[in-house]
């Protein structure tokens, strides 16, 4: 389900990230790092490259999708993975990548690296002597990274050939208001329990179900997830229930208008048996992952070092 509503959300992405936000029901939202820290001019323009060369990939995989190529032989040609070839003959418009801000431990002293930037300080190692004292455990490159976007005019060591303009941000719309979560991320929120999500994530899903097949897109994975958690937690649920919900489910997103639905409950009618068995029984596959899983650690245990009659030995004696 999850990978269903990702191949969907990267499709819709670009037109999503031009739906606005919407009050939060959670008071105010606490301050988060919703963009990456670039870490120099050159690091902005080798991404201006990547973008380039994925915006030529993106027009010819959908050029030839137009004239009626198949995905398989777009990738063969192409020499590209089917998910990207698939990805972008199906979005719209261009899938931008969204920003992965990770934690940094720089992030809890930014409120003061800004004021002291509004005073005029430009200089990374006083910068980061100061902030060291205020018990900050990193190194001055980290500051320097920091303040390589946020200087006003180029640090005194910086080579000429970085002393120009310095390059536009890649992302079109490079404000905050429009930056949204990337399609694994946006995927992973649907499919989560509404009342487990935290209030940044509520916020997002709030924005991104103001488009209207978006919210249709949402109610089919939760009532899809909601329903195989509940045949998963207990053994004594009742098939017949179960299997009539399956049914409304399927009969819902075969009538839903869009087409990733459609086609994921497509895949499972085709495999109903299995499906059914899977909600309605106690028995899972797990026993064989199992067995599976301690074969492939032996087999790696004696990789390079021991031939096929001992590893048979050493499974078939363990048994």
């Amino acid at each position: 389900m999850r990978q269903a509503v990702e191949r969907w959300f990267s499709g819709a992405h670009a037109r999503l990230r031009r739906l606005s936000g919407v009050p939060s029901t959670h008071g105010v939202l606490p301050v988060q790092r919703i963009t990456p820290f670039l870490r120099s001019a050159s690091d902005r323009q080798v991404s201006l490259d990547n973008r380039a060369r994925r915006l030529e990939l993106y027009e010819e995989v959908r050029r030839r999708h137009r004239a009626g190529e198949a995905l398989l032989a777009i990738a063969r040609t192409m020499q590209l993975a089917r998910g990207t070839v698939r990805k972008y003959a199906q979005a719209a418009e261009f899938p931008e990548r969204a920003p992965r801000p990770s934690h940094s431990i720089i992030d809890p002293h930014l409120a003061y690296l800004h004021a002291r930037l509004a005073e005029g300080c430009e200089d990374a190692a006083v910068l980061w002597r100061e902030i060291r004292a205020r018990g900050f455990t990193g190194t001055a490159r980290q500051v320097r990274r920091w303040l390589s976007e946020h200087r006003t005019k180029p640090a005194r060591t910086a080579p000429h050939r970085w002393r120009g303009p310095m390059p536009a941000d890649p992302t079109p719309n490079g404000d905050t208001a429009s930056r949204l979560p990337s399609s694994r991320q946006l995927a992973w929120l649907l499919v989560q329990p509404p009342t487990e999500l935290m209030p940044n994530d509520a916020a997002v899903v709030a924005r991104v179900e103001q488009d209207p097949e978006t919210a249709i897109v949402a109610k089919l994975a939760r009532r899809f997830t909601a329903l195989v958690r509940a045949c998963n937690a207990s053994n004594q649920a009742d098939p017949q229930a179960a299997q009539a919900e399956l049914t409304a489910w399927l009969a819902e997103a075969r009538a839903s208008g869009v087409p990733a639905m459609e086609t994921f409950a497509a895949g499972l009618e085709g495999d109903s048996s299995a499906i059914s068995a899977a909600l309605t029984t106690p028995w899972s596959n797990g026993q064989t992952e199992g067995q599976v899983n301690r074969l492939k650690l032996i087999k790696r245990q004696m990789f390079g070092h021991a031939s096929f009659d001992l590893l048979r030995r050493r499974v078939l004696l363990a048994a």
